[in-house]
Order: C-alpha cells, then sequence, then structure tokens
C-alpha cells in the first residue's frame, strides 16, 4: 500500500533535494519517488536505515577550517540525540576500512545502521523542523549517501526442506 507524503514531509524533501543540487553524483537527499519506494515497506514494523557516508575532504560553510567527518559528526551528535528522544536507536556505527567482495568506483568512509519505529517514523523524525537547525553541518560535511531501508528478515537463517535440498 502506498501512503501520500503529507505535505510538511514532501515540503522538507523537496527543499533539501532543491539545496543540495539535487540528485547528481553526490547525492545527499531522497528523491520524492525515493520517499514513496520506501514507503510501500511494512507500514508498522521497525525500519532499520543503513547509511553509507562518504565526507568531503574540508568542510563547506558554516564548518570551514573543519574535515567533512568532523562537521558530519556535529550533525551526527545531535541528530541520534534527537533520534533516540523519539523512540529510534542507533544500532552500529563504524569506519569503512576495505571492500572485501564486490567491484564499484563507488567508495563510503562510514556505516551507520539506525533503527526508527516505523517508515513513517522514520519521516516524521527526520522531517523535524528541529532537524533543520543542525542539518547545515550534514550538508557542509557530506560528499554522498545511500540511504537503504531495510526490514528484519530470518529468511537466510531457515535450513531448507528436504525437498528443497534434493533439487
Amino acid at each position: 500500500m502506498i501512503r501520500p507524503l503529507s505535505a510538511a514531509t514532501f515540503t522538507f524533501f523537496t527543499v533539501a533535494l532543491l539545496a543540495t543540487g539535487g540528485a547528481a553524483m553526490g547525492q545527499i537527499a531522497p528523491e520524492p519517488e525515493q520517499i514513496e519506494e520506501m514507503l510501500k515497506g511494512p507500514a508498522d514494523t521497525p525500519v532499520v536505515m543503513v547509511n553509507l557516508l562518504r565526507f568531503k575532504k574540508e568542510a563547506d560553510a558554516p564548518d570551514e577550517g573543519l574535515s567533512g567527518q568532523e562537521a558530519y559528526g556535529r550533525y551526527g551528535a545531535q541528530m541520534i540525540r534527537w533520534v533516540t528522544s523519539q523512540g529510534g536507536r542507533l544500532i552500529w556505527s563504524g569506519r569503512v576500512d576495505s571492500m572485501v567482495i564486490g567491484d564499484t568506483d563507488e567508495y563510503f568512509h562510514q556505516v551507520a545502521l539506525v533503527e526508527y519505529p516505523s517508515r513513517a517514523e522514520f519521516l516524521r523524525i527526520a522531517g523535524d523542523p528541529r532537524v533543520a537547525e543542525f542539518a547545515v553541518h550534514r550538508t557542509a560535511g557530506l560528499d554522498m549517501q545511500w540511504l537503504i531501508a531495510t526490514t528484519a528478515s530470518t529468511e537466510l537463517l531457515q535450513a531448507p526442506s528436504e525437498e528443497e535440498s534434493d533439487g
């Protein structure tokens, strides 16, 4: 079921998209179609957002003189406090050391797993006007992001039935 975006959520993400120059190579804001696709997932279950982050070498205003990672850190610390105050949680965060399997020209510096109570709650939390106050540090430091919505699954942990293993 596709749930329509609220006017406030649509406006927030449209402004974020325009402010960051759109979905160019260094995309850091979602396209409206990406939000609509995310909302097709299970509505009443937690969603874990997989954040793949690439930082600018040097941060833009208002964080000149800092690295992109340092500027993003100013955003990240405030965002995690906000997310946890709203019922979400940081599951794990760490730096990317190397790619073991895969071949791509894209690279990332950091990975973070953040759980939200639901997809709608993710949009509410991320779209809150308070976030815009400190999101300037995100924009100043972030070169590119992949944000992947995931739902818990045990399918990979189940042994095949006898019929499946005979085939």
